[in-house]
């Protein structure tokens, strides 16, 4: 879509992703275990939307419109109409048009994509809110409710853990067309968690994994599936987290970012953003990612840009061999050499195209509905020099996002540009 306006991103808030091997996540174990509890989805929206309004020094009466990225709120938190939920959370937001966006892990993109339409269409402040929580059910329901982002009739009998089946199904598809092992992915996870230990608002911050670590199941890295054809091909530590968290941007016109005050960090233009979608439940090739492919291509169209172009990307790493696929899709690298992106180094937070610099959705965490806003508000914190401990040693100027849906079935591309 030709952009005739201008869109940038002009500040955004965040929280903690936590879940399962977080210090502050509440379980019976944990020393404050029934004196308080994790935070709701409700909270997790409220702080984020009032967090980004502080961020760029607004009252919340002046945003025009908001889009709230979530995928499963009625199943883990019981909790549906979520456009105003986000209306509650502050009185000046009263009355402000609110509209809840779902495209399964593409949520948070489709948001995005949402929020620069409506500029487009005229309005200059809009709130974009991520948020999930998915801690409230134990592991096999957890896994039976987000199998509902894949075409749930036909798949969900390939295993209790309908996606991370689903992705091992791509990587075998991958190493017998390729000629490598699972082990080929082992880089891809350990630079994942090498980010996250930088990273204060990470999943994963505490704990370590090496490539070594990753590439050989045990116990603490089990091969877990019940399909006895799958069950070599994916370990724990090749999926992302089940985490809670939210995460919120302001997006602005010219004119709106006349109405900022104070902020942290210059605004960041958003030069394209393309969504994909192909047909659910029909993957024609396992070894690629058409329809990221088909979102990139239009979203470089649209910019003038091609993957060399890119200083920073985050890429929607919902199991290691997703990261490599997408690579390839982005054309970051050509078929089948996305396993060496990361061996190589060119991934790592210093390379040449530094990807997930926080640790993406294996270490950093994946409250699904607010995956796809943390990316873009990453790409912004990086070009600003707010990533503290991960901070690239030159900020980049030109970045990418892709968040991917279902077995990627939706997709939303989006180019940044700091100027």
């Amino acid at each position: 879509m030709n952009l005739s306006r201008r869109v940038t991103i002009a500040g955004g808030a965040i929280t903690p992703f936590i879940g399962k091997f977080h210090p502050d996540f509440i379980w019976k174990k944990h020393p404050d275990f029934g004196t308080r509890e994790n935070p709701t989805l409700e909270q997790y929206i409220h702080e984020v939307a009032l967090g980004a309004c502080q961020n760029v020094g607004i009252d919340p009466a002046l945003v025009d419109r908001g889009y709230v990225g979530n995928f499963v709120g009625e199943l883990f938190s019981n909790q549906g109409h979520l456009g105003s939920m986000a209306a509650a959370a502050h009185e000046g937001l009263n009355y402000t048009p609110f509209t809840r966006v779902e495209g399964a892990c593409a949520s948070g993109g489709l948001g995005i994509a949402a929020g620069v339409d409506a500029i487009q269409a005229g309005a200059d402040i809009v709130l974009v809110i991520g948020a999930e929580v998915q801690t409230t059910r134990n592991a096999k329901e957890g896994a039976d409710f987000l199998a509902r982002a894949s075409h749930y009739e036909t798949a969900r009998g390939l295993d209790p853990f309908t996606f991370p089946a689903m992705f091992a199904r791509r990587t075998k598809a991958y190493c017998d067309k390729f000629g490598v092992t699972p082990e080929a992915l082992a880089p891809i996870v350990a630079k994942a968690y090498d980010n996250a230990n930088r990273n204060p608002n990470a999943h994963m911050r505490e704990v370590q994994m090496s490539a070594e670590q990753a590439g050989s199941a045990s116990d603490k890295n089990p091969c877990f599936l019940e399909n006895e054809e799958l069950n070599p091909w994916l370990r724990v530590g090749d999926c992302s987290q089940v985490s809670d968290g939210g995460c919120a941007i302001i997006l602005c016109s010219d004119k709106g970012l006349e109405k900022l005050g104070e902020c942290q960090g210059d605004p960041v233009d958003i030069v394209a953003c393309e969504v994909a979608c192909g047909p659910l439940g029909q993957v024609a090739d396992l070894t690629k990612m058409d329809v990221t492919a088909a979102a990139a291509s239009k979203a470089y169209a649209q910019a003038g840009w091609n993957a060399t172009d890119i200083e920073v990307a985050e890429v929607h790493d919902c199991f290691s061999i997703t990261e490599a696929l997408i690579c390839e899709a982005l054309g970051f690298c050509g078929d089948g050499e996305g396993t060496q992106l990361a061996a190589e180094g060119a991934t790592s937070l210093n390379g040449r195209i530094p990807v997930n610099t926080g640790g993406g959705l294996m270490a950093f965490g994946h409250p699904v509905g607010a995956t796809g806003i943390k990316q873009a508000f990453e790409i912004f914190r990086q070009m600003n020099g707010l990533c503290g401990d991960y901070q690239m040693e030159s900020s980049p100027a030109r970045g990418l996002c892709a968040n991917m849906g279902g077995d990627d079935r939706t997709s939303v591309v989006t180019l940044l540009q700091k100027n």
